[in-house]
């Protein structure tokens, strides 16, 4: 009976890990496609001959990419705003969790501020009048314009707010009978304990920071301000005229088609993210359980 169960339990695992195998190759497939593309000569991308592997094997795209000095540039861009916006973000979200995870009898507005926080979260001005302000504030064409309308990521806050209402009241009652504030007791408790949930909204700012687009497309006034995902979005292959060109860069221009070209601009944008998500990953799932779950 017991020998029974091992091999069922066995087959069971067998089964699972089979099952989750498949899932990761299915979820790997389109990065590895891309990437196939993306290396793979103009008339096989454009007759979609592509499979998991490079036809015509060529860094053609690549290069065309990388050769612009703006494209330098907009990377630039992207770095500053994910530092700036991410620490700006982590700010905002850190010291407004804390006092709206208080009981109501010790932070009478609470209730006010979280259906403040709730009503932006469901209704919005319109895009016209956001950019208005943003006009009237002077902050056009520069990189507050990026990060300071985003500044207060609300989704982020509820679910900080969440996992400091989880830490136990008796380290805050034992940190009280000793003296301390409240900022002894956010800088030295409660954000030394909450490293998942930090690490989970620290990996959502950066990310929408990172891929966002639209926003520079329509609050930089110039190119070379543009963050990366604005400067791929816009970025085209342009030929003014083949008879200045030598055969290697008329050869190059051949090899190179939209299609392999945009394929080379979401490799090249996914990397950063690659990157740094490892590094938060294992605190990711905890963060996102705990920080969803309300007393």
């Amino acid at each position: 009976m017991v020998r029974a169960q091992t091999w069922q339990a066995k087959l069971g695992y067998g089964s699972l890990f089979v099952i989750l195998g498949i899932i990761s190759l299915l979820c790997l497939a389109p990065i590895w496609y891309t990437i196939a593309v993306s290396l793979s000569e103009k008339s096989a991308a454009a007759a979609n001959a592509v499979t998991l592997l490079p036809v015509g094997f060529n860094w053609s795209s690549y290069e065309k990419l990388l050769e612009d000095q703006k494209f330098f540039t907009a990377f630039g861009v992207s770095l500053q705003r994910v530092a700036l916006g991410g620490l700006l973000n982590f700010l905002m979200t850190v010291l407004m969790a804390y006092p709206l995870s208080r009981e109501a009898n010790k932070f009478r507005s609470r209730n006010v501020y979280m259906w403040i926080l709730v009503f932006t979260m469901l209704f919005s001005a319109g895009l016209i009048p956001w950019y208005m302000v943003i006009q009237k504030l002077h902050l056009l064409d520069t990189m507050w314009a990026l990060v300071l309308p985003g500044a207060v990521p609300v989704f982020n806050v509820i679910l900080l707010m969440n996992f400091f209402r989880g830490i136990p009241k008796d380290l805050e009652e034992a940190a009280a009978m000793d003296g301390a504030g409240h900022l002894y007791m956010l800088f030295k408790i409660f954000i030394p304990i909450s490293l998942p949930a930090l690490a989970t909204v620290t990996l959502f700012s950066i990310v929408g920071h990172w891929n966002s687009f639209f926003d520079g497309l329509i609050l930089m006034n110039h190119s070379n301000n543009y963050p990366l995902q604005t400067y791929i979005q816009q970025l085209v292959v342009q030929i003014n005229d083949m008879s200045r060109m030598n055969p290697d860069e008329i050869k190059q221009i051949m090899q190179i088609s939209s299609k392999t070209l945009n394929a080379a601009k979401i490799v090249i944008s996914m990397i950063p993210i690659l990157i740094v998500y490892p590094f938060l990953q294992r605190f990711f799932i905890h963060g996102i359980v705990l920080g969803s779950v309300k007393e």
